[in-house]
């Protein structure tokens, strides 16, 4: 059995790093007293392997002694419990940026302090927590994949690391852009099949209408440049630790050149080595 108390300065990123820990198989449970942890900790041993991972955040919204955290976490060790603590940090200006970003208020703010004060009265508080942790992570200039990434080297297994998973996404403009959509590209210039009487009532996934759009020039050269793009851009996104990408690919109406031109990059993908899924959104409307 596992248990990983998360704690750190407001702002820190100790909530994206529970959702993360979630993600992999972590039980969460926020704002849990420090006098109730080793009792949890009992219950979590005695419950046949439900919870074997669990992650505690704990930060000032306790109000009370960090001292009391710091036995706690003795004594659950002491227990026999694989227990560690990861503390997040991050300069003050980048604090207090991510609290004018998100409007929110900082926990100390109420008692008289601006944003900046609240933010060195908690460091300094919180410094006796962070002499005790296992694990300190400074995410000033983390992205949010970045700090996945981080916390799936040091708690995530094999199974965790799943690689960049490629969705691409035919549509129709006239029904709306895809709002997953991570890259949107306009087809809508290219010869349209609908206007051909033979071809009006099919799809893009019939021979007819993909040998009638890939027939032009500009169609050719447009793959080119795209596939050229789609392989240029996947080992970044990849690297850089994303896990989806959603890529859409829209005309008119969804049915004829937009379908055509997906199914064709699908294949690309699938050739780059990457997991693809197709789906073609509008094709029955």
């Amino acid at each position: 059995m596992e248990i990983l108390i998360i704690s750190g300065l407001s702002g820190g990123g100790k909530s994206k790093a529970a959702s993360f820990l979630e993600d992999i198989g972590y039980y969460i449970v926020d704002n849990l007293p420090a006098e109730m942890m080793a009792k949890f900790a009992e219950f979590c041993a005695s419950s046949s392997g439900r919870y074997d991972r669990v992650a505690l955040v704990y930060d000032v919204r306790a109000g009370e002694p960090f001292s009391l955290l710091i036995g706690t976490l003795g004594r659950i060790k002491t227990s026999g419990v694989n227990c560690r603590m990861l503390f997040l940090e991050a300069d003050t200006k980048t604090i207090i940026n991510r609290y004018k970003e998100t409007r929110r208020m900082h926990p100390l703010a109420g008692k008289g302090l601006n944003v900046e004060q609240a933010v060195e009265t908690e460091r300094e508080m919180l410094r006796p927590v962070r002499d005790h942790a296992d694990f300190i992570i400074d995410s000033t200039s983390f992205s949010t994949a970045k700090l996945r990434s981080e916390l799936l080297n040091l708690f995530g297994d094999q199974k965790d690391r799943v690689g960049l998973q490629v969705n691409v996404l035919s549509f129709g403009f006239k029904h709306g852009v895809p709002l997953e959509a991570d890259l949107v590209f306009d087809v809508r210039f290219m010869p349209n099949p609908y206007y051909v009487e033979e071809l009006k009532r099919k799809t893009g996934l019939d021979k007819e209408v993909h040998d009638f759009v890939f027939s032009f020039q500009q169609t050719h050269d447009f793959m080119e440049h795209l596939k050229k793009m789609v392989s240029f851009l996947l080992p970044l996104y990849a690297e850089e630790g994303k896990t989806a990408l959603v890529i859409a690919i829209g005309c008119t109406g969804g049915h004829h050149r937009s379908v055509a031109v997906a199914h064709n990059v699908a294949a690309h993908i699938v050739k780059e080595g990457y997991p693809v899924t197709e789906n073609h959104r509008d094709i029955s409307r």
